[in-house]
């Protein structure tokens, strides 16, 4: 297969209109299956997985930095509750660097753990208001880019 490219004063073929772009490279799968809104999901999800990360350690370090509400309904320990958001938050880190690589269960997964992390975050909101809705409308956003990609299964 010859890799020579056209002459300077002509067009590509699939530039001119007078054919088809060129086939995809098997090297290059990731720009065939993945769409735009995949690849901003997955990069979200590794910025609100180590967002979650640094939310945990930031509860197991130091539980002054956060609110307290005495009477509200789901109190817990924030040192449990820092280990949880760590573990969330790294699964979701996890889950979006394989989207990036381009797994196919990674977008069903992602949508999964994303809605648990809205959910942890929902239950965590008056510990921390303005972070905690902050990752809730990144986590709405992310389960929209993954829910409205449909690959094509005509192929």
């Amino acid at each position: 297969m010859s890799t020579a490219s056209p002459s300077p004063d002509q067009p590509p073929p699939w530039r001119s209109g007078t054919g088809a772009p060129p086939p995809p490279s098997s090297v290059n799968q990731f720009s065939d299956w993945a769409p735009g809104l995949v690849i901003f999901a997955g990069v979200l999800m590794l910025i609100n997985g180590c967002f979650e990360v640094l939310r945990g350690i930031m509860a197991i370090a130091d539980d002054d930095v956060f609110l307290s509400t005495p009477r509200y309904v789901f109190r817990f320990d924030l040192t449990g509750w820092g280990w949880t958001h760590v573990v969330i938050g790294a699964i979701v880190a996890l889950v979006g660097a394989f989207l990036l690589k381009g797994a196919s269960w990674a977008r069903w997964a992602g949508i999964a753990v994303t809605a648990l992390s809205a959910l942890e975050n929902l239950l965590d909101l008056p510990y921390y208001p303005f972070w905690s809705i902050m990752v809730i409308a990144a986590d709405v956003l992310i389960i929209w880019a993954l829910c409205v990609y449909r690959p094509d299964t005509t192929g």
